[in-house]
């Protein structure tokens, strides 16, 4: 398995899918990885990866979930307290693992490029979270593409960050949620005083955020399609063998977030031995 390069989808809790999956790969037979591109909860995924710290995040993650009583608190409204928690949990999930001495040892490691998306210039905050969440749902209902184009065509940048600019866990952390940013999931997000979103509203898959394409690339998806791109001699997409049983933003399913991940071990087992079987024939 002679990957150099790595993509990581976005996808919420679905992501621990993609731990899974690359730690059971990487057991059979460790891969030396150059270059990673992620986006959304994807990159928080390969940050952790890249940092060793995948089991105590999914520790610490699961229990943080299953102390969660809702993903909506109306009553908080009226206080000082979020309405909604999930930005704080994930912020938290990245902080407690994350100090300086492992974020030295993430730019030692393979250069991690998280994508996040500009909005239009003729659109302003709030008005450019409306159109670019819309076209990506919409997108997502009529044509299920793995890489869409609604939010490109109008007029949504991407601007792909290098994580060895980060010099702070707290940069990290605010580079992985401008990357993640889905009001009201999360509060809208600033980068050089510009608003920017979900890296995915560009494009979910960011493939395009490696620049080369000339290295083996394995991408890990987050969904089932019914219509997968086809492998090529160097790019090879792979996706869950079955519906993960969990949704993206759901903070009170400690089962779920476990299960996506234990799946992924089993996929990545299956597609680890696939692949050396074949590789010796």
């Amino acid at each position: 398995m002679p990957f150099q390069q790595v993509v990581f989808a976005g996808g919420g809790n679905r992501c621990f899918w993609q731990a899974g999956f690359f730690l059971a790969i990487n057991a059979k037979q460790p891969l030396n990885i150059e270059k990673i591109s992620a986006v959304s909860a994807g990159s928080a995924i390969a940050c952790m990866l890249s940092a060793k710290k995948t089991n105590e995040v999914l520790t610490q993650f699961v229990g943080a979930v299953a102390k969660n009583r809702k993903n909506f608190y109306l009553t908080n409204i009226f206080k000082k307290n979020t309405v909604f928690p999930h930005a704080n949990m994930f912020r938290s999930a990245i902080l407690n693992n994350i100090d300086e001495e492992t974020l030295a040892l993430l730019h030692q490691g393979p250069d991690i490029l998280i994508q996040v998306s500009q909005l239009p210039n003729w659109l302003g905050p709030r008005s450019g979270v409306l159109a670019g969440l819309l076209a990506y749902k919409l997108e997502k209902k009529l044509k299920h593409p793995i890489h869409p184009t609604y939010g490109k065509n109008i007029g949504f940048k991407p601007e792909v960050v290098s994580i060895r600019t980060c010099q702070s866990p707290e940069e990290l952390a605010d580079l992985i949620l401008s990357s993640s940013c889905t009001p009201p999931f999360t509060p809208l997000m600033y980068r050089q005083k510009k608003p920017v979103l979900d890296g995915g509203i560009v494009d979910n898959v960011p493939l395009d955020a490696l620049g080369d394409n000339t290295k083996k690339t394995l991408v890990l998806l987050t969904r089932q399609y019914q219509t997968i791109l086809p492998s090529t001699n160097l790019i090879h997409y792979v996706q869950p063998s079955k519906p993960i049983p969990i949704s993206s933003w759901d903070y009170t399913n400690p089962c779920g977030i476990q299960a996506a991940f234990e799946l992924g071990l089993r996929d990545g087992e299956a597609f680890a031995d696939k692949v050396i079987i074949s590789s010796t024939h």
